[in-house]
Formats: C-alpha cells, structure tokens, sequence
C-alpha cells in the first residue's frame, strides 16, 4: 500500500472513531503522564486517554552475524476511543539491509491494525490489557509476509512499590513464513526503576518459541526519560542469547500525546 494510501486509511480511521470518541467522557484523565510500548518488548498494559492520539516513533541498528540492519520509523499510532479501549495503527516501517535468509535488500514492511482492551487495575494493584492486531500484506514484496498475520498480546503490570514496577507479556503470534504460519509463543517479563520523577530505567527477559526454528532468547537494557509530562525519549540496547536471535540491538525512540476530543 503507498503511503498516500496509508495515510488516507489512516485519517478515515480515526475521523470515524473520534465521532465515537467525542460521545465518551474523554478528557478525563488526560492530565496523566506518557505511557508507551517503547522501548520495551513488552507492550504497556495501559490504554491512552480517551480522545488522545499518541505517536511512539523510534530507530534502530540491529547487529547479526556481522552484518547490520537499519530500521525506521518505528511509527506506531494509538488513539483513545473509549475510557479503557484504544485504537493502534502501525505504520509501514524502513529496513535498509535487511536479511531475507537469502540476501539482503532495502524495503517497508507490513502495516497492522489492532485495538487495546484495558482490564483493572484491580484491588491487588494489578492492570491486565488484551491486544488483538492482524498485519496486512503491504510491505516491499522481499520483505512482507504476503499474509494477513494475526497477533494476540495479553500485557500486565503490577508496582510492587514507590519506585519499582514488574510487568510482562505473554503473546501468541501467527506469522506467514513461506506458505505455511510458523505459530509463536512469547513470554517477557521486566523489573523498571524510577530513578527520579522523569527518569526511569528497566531490564527485561523476552523469549520467543516458534513451532518451526530455534528459541530466541533475549535480555533487553533501557532508559526513558520524561521531559514533559506528555512526551518521552528513549534509549534501549538488546543481547541475543541464543542461535536464532540477532547479536545485538540499540535503538532511540521519542514519543508524544496530546489531547484532541474533551467532552462538553
């Protein structure tokens, strides 16, 4: 799909869902701080207000075997519909070198479209969100999967105190390989630390188990900091600790909400 298209979907999508935005209580809780799926791997348990569109947009290197990849920009767009309910857009992302198994070429990958349901927090102090998304064969005929993969993500989090959260994800992916859907099960789990109010920094185990191919194990070093309360700069550096996982992975990333629709 051109990205004239892209965006052209994109508009429709959200001028559809702000009509039904602008009949919920949006506003309400548009004073709270940023919370993104960067730079993790895993996804935030926690929607976007009401009535906000949210950009997380990033760059990364990614080192294997010698041979390193580019990607960019990490686009990906959530919009509150609802109190506990957003809509996510992932935008067609920019690989130069990227391994195909058997060469390298440049190109954009899929784009996908998925909706965030928030549950909690509960009385235990726990926030539990499901994502559903589906990928759609858009992307530089090397690099797409030609199919319409589907991806289900359940992440949570609980803060164990002041300064300390554990969250994690667990994830069923079913990725088009070939001619055939190579079905994945992950599972992540980080500890974060608030350093100071706008500071914080994290480290995370992620583990992906496909039903074709080896385990991919990595361990994920990061940082964000928040120089507004609506707006975050990232860094992260990723270690493979298995065969089929990249040697390493570093990437920048900034974020930025704002509030479009409030309730009259």
């Amino acid at each position: 799909m051109p990205q004239s298209h892209s965006a052209v979907f994109l508009s429709i999508a959200l001028g559809t869902l702000a009509l039904h935005a602008s009949a919920q209580q949006c506003g309400s809780n548009a004073q709270s701080s940023i919370a993104t799926d960067r730079p993790q791997i895993t996804s935030s348990s926690v929607v976007v207000p009401c009535g906000s569109p949210q950009f997380e947009n990033g760059f990364a290197e990614t080192a294997n075997v010698g041979q390193r990849t580019f990607d960019l920009p990490e686009t990906a767009v959530r919009f509150g519909i609802a109190n506990k309910t957003e809509l996510r857009f992932t935008t067609p992302n920019y690989f130069h070198n990227f391994d195909t198994g058997s060469g390298f070429t440049n190109g954009f990958g899929d784009l996908s479209l998925g909706l965030k349901q928030q549950f909690g927090p509960t009385r235990g102090g726990f926030t539990l969100s499901l994502i559903p998304s589906v990928s759609f064969p858009t992307g530089t005929s090397q690099i797409s999967s030609h199919g319409y993969d589907p991806t289900v993500q359940l992440p949570w989090s609980h803060a164990l105190t002041k300064n300390w959260t554990a969250a994690g994800m667990f994830s069923l992916m079913w990725p088009t390989q070939g001619t055939h859907r190579n079905l994945t099960g992950q599972a992540s789990m980080f500890f974060d630390r608030q350093l100071l109010p706008p500071w914080d920094a994290y480290i995370e185990y992620s583990g992906a188990f496909p039903q074709r191919g080896g385990p991919q194990h990595t361990i994920d070093f990061g940082t964000a900091w928040k120089p507004s309360p609506h707006q975050q700069l990232d860094f992260h550096w990723a270690f493979g600790l298995s065969a089929a996982t990249p040697d390493h992975s570093i990437g920048l990333g900034y974020s930025v909400r704002f509030q479009a629709i409030r309730s009259r």
